[in-house]
């Protein structure tokens, strides 16, 4: 007879400000949420520009802005925050600290570098980094104080590897596909495009809009996020009634917008390294079409469970958005092999294959 698994204290450390929408946080939460469902103690520590999300979540303080990725990232890499993270790992005293993106600015490297506990780190981002480029020795000295190291994607992977070595485990993100299916769709009057992300170049909004412009269907384009761009683009396709600019939006709506939409949009154009959204939509029971870049290709198949183009070619989008509009049958069997594929992310089993980790850690077994 197997015995239970050991209930544990867990640290859990995010780079970027919890109160604001993105991919990692919403990971991090994710994940925090469904190790307490399994009886594990989380504390997540992160920068919160407002109400904590979560009566979890242990704030640290404001964000500052940062480029980072060809994205602005809200980090915290102030003196306040620093001395927020020491106190509160000092006085918790947990069994394992989990940090994602752990050379992050702020309270990750602190973590680290700190090191009061066993150390998981979660490596998120790829693509191009001019930090690694610039400051790779100094951080793979740092690196080297993890007791354990995750990647999320085989882009990430490279990224990591490729300036600071070592060994790593590959651990693809998760959804929480049980939570997404139990919530009512939103109630809409015709066909519907959604699009949920910041409005930056990189995430290929402007390529969406200018698909749309191409096509006459009498559809709905919900464009959620901002950013940037988000001026100049309704300048530029504010005269298209069919569009309607959400703004930020909660993650109870998204997942609303998610159950709703007739199909979810991610026309990004680089710097993806994994496509949590399309599994979302997945699992939302919600047909995909997106851009076939590497790291949505390691969730999605084209023509299986999505319909992928190539990034930024307008035609090519206008004609699969319409494909799966008009094209029940498309629709019906890309929702059918998308659920199945959803299955496969399930946050539960990530969440198991950490604490398998953390028992790994905590026992002083070897690693």
């Amino acid at each position: 007879m197997n015995a239970a698994p050991k209930l544990m204290r867990i640290g859990m450390v995010c780079p970027y400000s919890l109160s604001i929408p993105g991919g990692v946080q919403a990971q991090v939460l994710g994940l925090a949420r469904e190790l307490r469902r399994q009886g594990h103690e989380v504390r997540v520590l992160g920068p919160c520009d407002g109400p904590p999300p979560e009566s979890f979540v242990t704030p640290l303080g404001d964000s500052l802005p940062a480029s980072a990725n060809g994205s602005v990232a809200p980090l915290a890499p102030d003196p306040s925050a620093t001395l927020r993270v020491l106190r509160v790992l000092r006085d918790e005293a947990f069994d394992v600290v989990h940090i994602h993106e752990p050379l992050a600015p702020g309270p990750p490297i602190t973590s680290v570098t700190l090191h009061t506990a066993p150390t998981v780190g979660t490596f998120h981002a790829a693509g191009r980094s001019s930090s690694y480029r610039f400051l790779a020795p100094a951080l793979r000295r740092i690196a080297d104080r993890l007791d354990h190291r995750v990647v999320v994607s085989k882009d990430a992977l490279a990224l990591v590897q490729g300036y600071l070595g070592g060994e790593y485990e590959m651990l693809f993100n998760g959804v929480e596909t049980t939570l997404i299916r139990g919530v009512e769709p939103f109630v809409r009057d015709r066909p519907a495009i959604f699009f949920v992300g910041r409005h930056e170049e990189r995430k290929g909004l402007g390529v969406l809009l200018a698909a749309l412009s191409a096509t006459e269907l009498d559809i709905s384009c919900w464009v959620a996020g901002d950013g940037p761009d988000t001026r100049h683009l309704q300048a530029e396709f504010g005269h298209d009634e069919r569009i309607e600019w959400l703004g930020r939006i909660s993650e109870a709506d998204k997942l609303a917008r998610l159950r709703g939409a007739s199909v979810l949009c991610a026309p990004s154009l680089h710097g993806e390294s994994f496509g949590v959204v399309l599994i979302e939509a997945m699992a939302a029971g919600t047909p995909v079409v997106a851009s076939s870049l590497d790291g949505y290709r390691n969730v999605a198949t084209d023509g299986v469970d999505a319909l992928l183009v190539p990034p930024g070619d307008v035609a090519a989008l206008s004609r699969a958005l319409h494909r799966v509009i008009v094209d029940g049958d498309l629709a019906d069997r890309l929702v059918a092999n998308g659920t199945r594929r959803a299955d496969e992310f399930a946050m539960s089993s990530l969440a198991e294959a950490y604490v398998g980790i953390y028992g790994r850690l905590t026992s002083g077994g070897v690693d």
